[in-house]
């Protein structure tokens, strides 16, 4: 499939409700409104394909990107291309897809991490943290967790919304998976009072990190 088929492709399953939601959660005006799940659709139907997948990325449209993000191989792409991909994001969805999909496995992502929490970029900086709360959940060996708290409850109040958000998960991780850190974690969420009144549906748990970590440390039993 060319790149303009894709695009079309994508064009032909617009919806004016998810457009519309897009642009309420900040998305530019480059995109069709196509519901993830037909995105993941087509990605299935067109299997890995790495170079539609970054023609795809280059066009902007937010549909195209959320489809090469799925579409790309990790490993086909440099750490300063995928710096570059970080930096060029700045709608939250397409971002936590980069993350989960690409930046997650790029087989040079300990080195991004560290260059990503170094920077005062905000999108960068949202990746590298959560880069950090993929180590904290899954190999935390290593890690200075107490100099981690030191840094999130001496930043995370100022910084920039994007990265407040990823770097509240790291928060939160520690808290719950780590009983020995788990009271300071929850103090310093306490203290800083970030998203302690973001609105959250019926049967959701709370991002703000106190509640957040006594929920989930109460369903571990």
């Amino acid at each position: 499939m060319t790149t303009a088929e894709a695009i079309a492709k994508l064009e032909a399953l617009s919806d004016e409700k998810v457009r519309a939601r897009n642009t309420r959660n900040g998305a530019h005006d480059n995109q069709f409104g196509v519901k993830l799940g037909e995105i993941r659709k087509v990605a299935k139907e067109l299997k890995s394909d790495h170079e539609l997948g970054m023609a795809l990325w280059q066009t902007g449209n937010i549909d195209a990107r959320l489809l090469a993000t799925l579409l790309v191989k990790p490993e086909a792409i440099s750490a300063d291309e995928m710096d570059e991909m970080v930096r060029s994001e700045t709608f939250p969805q397409i971002a936590d897809w980069l993350n989960s999909y690409v930046v997650k496995k790029h087989p040079e992502n300990e080195e991004l991490r560290q260059r990503w929490l170094a920077t005062d970029h905000a999108m960068a900086a949202r990746s590298g943290w959560f880069l950090t709360t993929e180590r904290i959940m899954r190999s935390p060996e290593g890690l200075d967790l107490s100099a981690i708290l030191d840094r999130i409850e001496s930043e995370m109040g100022s910084v920039a919304p994007e990265t407040q958000w990823t770097m509240n998960t790291s928060l939160a991780e520690i808290g719950i998976r780590f009983p020995e850190h788990r009271d300071r974690a929850i103090s310093i969420g306490e203290s800083l009072g970030v998203f302690r009144d973001y609105p959250v549906s019926k049967g959701c748990t709370s991002p703000f990190a106190p509640i957040w970590i006594e929920e989930m440390v109460k369903r571990q039993g």
